[in-house]
């Protein structure tokens, strides 16, 4: 049966190149013939399967609404005279389009549903290294820091920032490009922000390893679910689903991640609501299912 009036979802992470992954995107289903759906980065690291799994969620959902995370931006040694860096990114945004999903280079979507009219900004945004872990006051010290805890994102070899000379850079880029776009916006309207890193520091709180935090954001965008109006601001990246709160505004973070991890909720008896997860309309404030738990994930 139906739901009674469409919704917007979300999920993220999906890591369709494990097998119980790609079980779990193909039965995503809408609840409703005009439910829309935003794919909130990381759905895989060869651009023919991302394509083809968001091309099968467009088959499925009436709107498809993608970011990319890190894995999409890989590219390995062993993929001969594959584009890397920006061109890689233009690649996939094109691919994309090409099968009817939205894109952070595309004209933001104006939800008219249930608790519209409201704006949903997909966002490609990067990290700059400024989430630092304790005791470090400088990307420089934080990195040194990972480093010597043997802490260090793939990242570091495989996402490449070219033409940038630096993933900074990128990430300075696309921060002052997205900035001038949400500040463009209908001052009138509110917004779901939705980017594959979290927009705030506080997510990464609950890390066991804190120094992976340099690689999860960026300090200069703590304010945008205020200044542009959030009613909910969706992320994925750091695999802990959960909800929370922040100035009144609703952080989602809807990733699926990776199977071993799916199995580490279940024998903890962390209960998290089905994926994908419900964005519009806004259900009543809920619980973190990880408060709870003294210990990171």
């Amino acid at each position: 049966m139906s739901a009674p009036a469409p919704s917007l979802l979300a999920v993220s992470d999906l890591h369709v190149r494990h097998r119980e992954n790609r079980e779990i995107a193909a039965r995503l289903a809408p609840g409703h013939p005009d439910d829309w759906l935003i794919v909130a980065g990381d759905v895989g690291e060869q651009v023919d399967e991302v394509v083809a799994t968001l091309a099968d969620l467009r088959e499925r959902f009436a709107r498809v609404l993608w970011v990319p995370g890190n894995h999409e931006l890989w590219t390995r040694p062993k993929e001969a005279d594959a584009p890397r860096g920006e061109e890689r990114y233009r690649r996939l945004v094109e691919r994309a389009r090409a099968v009817g999903v939205d894109t952070p280079e595309d004209p933001y979507p104006v939800w008219t549903g249930a608790d519209g009219p409201i704006v949903v900004a997909p966002l490609f945004l990067l990290y700059d290294y400024t989430f630092l872990p304790p005791g470090t006051t400088t990307p420089e010290e934080g990195l040194a820091a990972a480093r010597e805890a043997g802490v260090v994102c793939t990242d570091e070899f495989l996402l490449h920032p070219d033409p940038y000379p630096t993933r900074q850079a990128w990430c300075d880029a696309r921060i002052r490009a997205t900035e001038e776009r949400l500040a463009a916006l209908d001052p009138g309207l509110p917004t779901v922000l939705v980017n594959h890193w979290p927009l705030t520091r506080r997510p990464t709180a609950i890390l066991r390893y804190p120094e992976f935090s340099l690689w999860c954001g960026s300090t200069r965008t703590a304010d945008w679910h205020v200044r542009f109006r959030a009613r909910t601001v969706v992320y994925g990246h750091l695999h802990v689903p959960r909800v929370s709160w922040e100035d009144g505004v609703r952080f989602v973070e809807t990733s699926l991640g990776y199977p071993r991890e799916q199995r580490l909720r279940e024998e903890r008896g962390i209960r998290t609501e089905p994926l994908p997860r419900r964005i519009l309309p806004l259900p009543p404030r809920e619980p973190d299912p990880l408060e709870r738990y003294d210990k990171p994930l």
